[in-house]
């Protein structure tokens, strides 16, 4: 039997395709820092051995899968280039899995994560559906009829897929260390489009995805009656999102979301969509509705007190804002607090004036150190120059988490794609609960 070693196993999508792999019945390895991270958690949970980077892991009869973000020249890569080993891109491998489904990928600037999970989750209602999800959560069913995955756009890693239907959320200007503007993101999704096989789903609202030339139907979803699918009839009550869907002109039903937010209701017709487009039974796409609990890193919350605490994983403006939004739609008596952690130098510089304006819609924005990566790590700005921006605003670090207790009856924000989480355990810890995200 084929053994895979994943180098990098703890990023998201690899954690997540690693733990398919798993369910399928193979044998499955992998490196990555030693540094916790938390998509680590469901790899150790199945029993999948996490080593540290070292050419020695590399051995004769191993396939290995090449995490996005390690170049050739990776020790463990040269590795087994050296002994002639079979070595495949992430996105490549992915691709070779999705085929043997109907697949459905999930793409766009913002929301896929959300959107990827809620699909897999639906779906499961009534169909048995493998699926990867960006937060580092993967399943392998056998005897799957369909296969709901996360398609990044960076790099254009997603042109590998060929998938029978895309849900496209939107298109934005972001990885600003790899695109040169809105036109090239535009050209990356274009190409895209032309891949799916059997139909699109696109947000209707997106002066970009209205642009779309392809060979397949696009169906666009939104809020107003001339979408192809469309929502009406919204009531917000204290069991979530309640509304009415029409899909071409027909009424589609009434469904309950235990979410909030006009982007949660956005997701959840582009799911609806698909189900229709697949026939699959409508209860039994309301009832699994009716028990989605999110994704991790995704509006998780905590209780204690009179405060909330929420772990997001929202690190563009506009992700900013739909978690800002969510907030104070679920809570509005509530203080609502931003506490930010910039991703990526270039990122903060494209979006400074941006990430200065959301976050100024919050009542109090703490602000932490710029996170770099593994394909940056330093820059020619610094957090004083958001901090500068923002009127109400103030640094925030381990040291000084206790700030936060004054906000007695407020919604937290923690916000990040780096090591938000370390100031939220370091808060958690200050004040006695016990850290569970």
């Amino acid at each position: 039997m084929t053994k895979y070693h994943f180098v990098g196993i703890k990023g998201s999508g690899m954690s997540s395709l690693a733990q398919i792999i798993y369910d399928l019945g193979y044998d499955v390895q992998g490196s990555d820092i030693e540094q916790h991270i938390f998509t680590e958690i469901a790899l150790r949970n199945k029993g999948i051995t996490i080593l540290p980077f070292s050419a020695d892991n590399i051995e004769e009869g191993l396939t290995v899968i090449q995490g996005n973000a390690f170049k050739d020249t990776h020790e463990e890569i040269a590795r087994a280039h050296e002994l002639g080993l079979k070595v495949i891109r992430y996105h490549d491998f992915l691709s070779e899995v999705i085929n043997q489904y109907v697949s459905v990928a999930v793409t766009g600037a913002h929301g896929k994560t959300s959107t990827t999970g809620l699909l897999s989750h639906v779906m499961n209602g009534d169909k048995k559906t493998s699926f990867l999800i960006g937060d580092g959560t993967g399943m392998g069913l056998p005897q799957s009829e369909y296969f709901a995955f996360e398609a990044c756009e960076y790099r254009r890693h997603f042109l590998s897929y060929a998938p029978d239907y895309a849900i496209i959320t939107n298109i934005d200007f972001d990885h600003p260390d790899y695109f040169e503007d809105i036109d090239d993101v535009i050209s990356a999704f274009q190409s895209m489009a032309l891949n799916v096989k059997k139909g699109i789903i696109a947000w209707g609202d997106d002066p970009h995805l209205k642009q779309l030339d392809v060979n397949v139907p696009i169906y666009y979803y939104g809020f107003d009656s001339n979408k192809d699918v469309y929502a009406d009839n919204i009531k917000i009550t204290d069991k979530g999102t309640a509304f009415d869907v029409y899909i071409k002109g027909n009424f589609y039903g009434h469904f309950l979301t235990p979410q909030y937010g006009d982007h949660n209701i956005l997701n959840t017709l582009a799911v609806l969509t698909i189900s229709y487009l697949e026939d699959l039974d409508v209860d039994n796409i309301k009832e699994a509705l009716l028990t989605f609990g999110g994704v991790k890193r995704r509006f998780n919350e905590k209780f204690t007190q009179n405060q909330v605490l929420v772990d997001d994983y929202a690190h563009h403006p506009r992700e900013i804002s739909a978690t800002i939004e969510t907030a104070r739609k679920k809570y509005p008596q509530k203080e609502v607090v931003a506490i930010f952690q910039p991703h990526t130098f270039s990122r903060t510089k494209a979006f400074l004036q941006e990430f200065a304006d959301v976050l100024s819609q919050a009542d109090q924005t703490y602000l932490c150190d710029i996170f770099g990566s593994i394909r940056e790590d330093r820059g020619d700005l610094s957090i004083n120059n958001l901090l500068d921006l923002i009127e109400n605003s103030q640094l925030l670090t381990e040291d000084n988490v206790e700030v936060l207790q004054k906000h007695d009856n407020a919604v937290l924000l923690f916000m990040g794609a780096g090591d938000i989480q370390k100031i939220l355990k370091a808060y958690m810890k200050k004040i006695g609960v016990e850290h569970d995200f």
